[in-house]
């Protein structure tokens, strides 16, 4: 692509009014701003509101899944006219891409969504991603639109995921803005409280486990107030929200899939010296696993973790939990092999 990727994700707090309807103006805001970056990147929108926007019109709504999915139904053709219009002005052709989790599971299928992506980017239309959830499956469904926009921002190497919240970005114990992350430490992670707005899935903590591995992997993320004027374009100078910088990386492609991709299967426990020993690009051997956390069979996707409580690597199992708990602690043994391991 001769042009990178900047990922914009904007929650459903954000974008509609207190009785649920899209925010036209916000909306129109949002359009005057991407058609101002839209020559220098090729540009996603992951636009929440569906579910919104669509829920006053099922009868007795009381968020139950099928209920969910039919007030998706209505609001997503809804929410695209809106952006439709919002974009008209300035000559930008939009088109709707509802995304399943087996898109993003599946390597083939992301490849065929990534080249429909680049078809709509080399004829100047952006995209606007949304789940589909008149069919996903409840057991592969996304966390959230957090999860979603981070898996297109991984997968096709953005160099900006910018996260447009209902708040200025992360604040700290004192309620005063946190700048900049540079670690995903405990004491940043404690700042997240698991509340979510009554509208929305999501929450800062998902917003900051979805940061922590799209930084891994080579995309600067950029949590911040969508309210604010220009906030958008001030994300991606760097000067509004909380600026979460890109480590420096290069996994290839197999790797960015496996770990923004792949659905983990199962999850195991290491000690700490087989997490250095990841850190420093080794294989992960059956000597340094303390525990099998949930099954998995060979070949599927892992989740490894270490003390922190989110996973410190994904694997590809060279063996099944059944085999490797018969062999514990057997030297050599390899439980995945460095070339499927991705570090976060």
């Amino acid at each position: 692509m001769e042009k990178p990727v900047l990922v914009f994700k904007v929650g459903t707090a954000s974008i509609t009014t207190q009785n649920g309807e899209p925010d036209e103006a916000l909306i129109a805001s949002f359009a005057r701003q991407i058609a101002q970056l839209f020559h220098e990147y090729n540009v996603v929108i992951v636009s929440s509101g569906a579910v919104g926007t669509g829920k006053k019109y099922i009868k007795k709504y009381g968020g139950k899944i099928v209920e969910r999915k039919a007030a998706a139904a209505i609001g997503n053709p809804i929410l695209i006219s809106k952006y439709a219009n919002a974009f008209a002005p300035y000559k930008i052709p939009i088109a709707q891409s509802l995304c399943e989790r087996q898109h993003f599971s599946n390597r083939q299928q992301f490849q065929q969504l990534l080249l429909t992506y680049q078809e709509l980017w080399n004829n100047g239309i952006i995209p606007i991603a949304n789940e589909n959830d008149v069919v996903s499956n409840y057991e592969l469904k996304f966390s959230d639109n957090d999860e979603l926009a981070t898996l297109i921002a991984v997968g096709f190497g953005a160099k900006f995921l910018l996260i447009g919240t209902s708040v200025q970005g992360l604040l700290d114990v004192d309620g005063n803005l946190v700048k900049e992350i540079k670690q995903f430490d405990d004491e940043v992670l404690g700042y997240a409280t698991h509340e979510k707005s009554s509208s929305g899935l999501g929450g800062m903590r998902s917003k900051l486990t979805f940061a922590r591995l799209a930084t891994s992997l080579g995309t600067n993320v950029v949590i911040f107030g969508a309210r604010e004027e220009d906030g958008l374009i001030k994300a991606e100078m760097g000067i509004a929200g909380t600026v979460c910088k890109a480590k420096k990386t290069s996994p290839n492609e197999r790797k960015k899939w496996l770990a923004g991709g792949g659905v983990a299967s199962g999850r195991i426990k290491i000690d700490k010296g087989a997490h250095l020993a990841l850190s420093n690009q080794k294989s992960l051997l059956a000597v340094g696993v303390e525990k099998i956390l949930s099954p998995f069979e060979k070949g599927e996707i892992v989740e490894i973790m270490a003390s922190s409580k989110m996973p410190v690597a994904v694997a590809i199992a060279k063996l099944s939990s059944a085999a490797l708990e018969m062999r514990f602690k057997e030297r050599n043994l390899e439980v995945a092999h460095v070339d499927d391991i991705v570090v976060f």
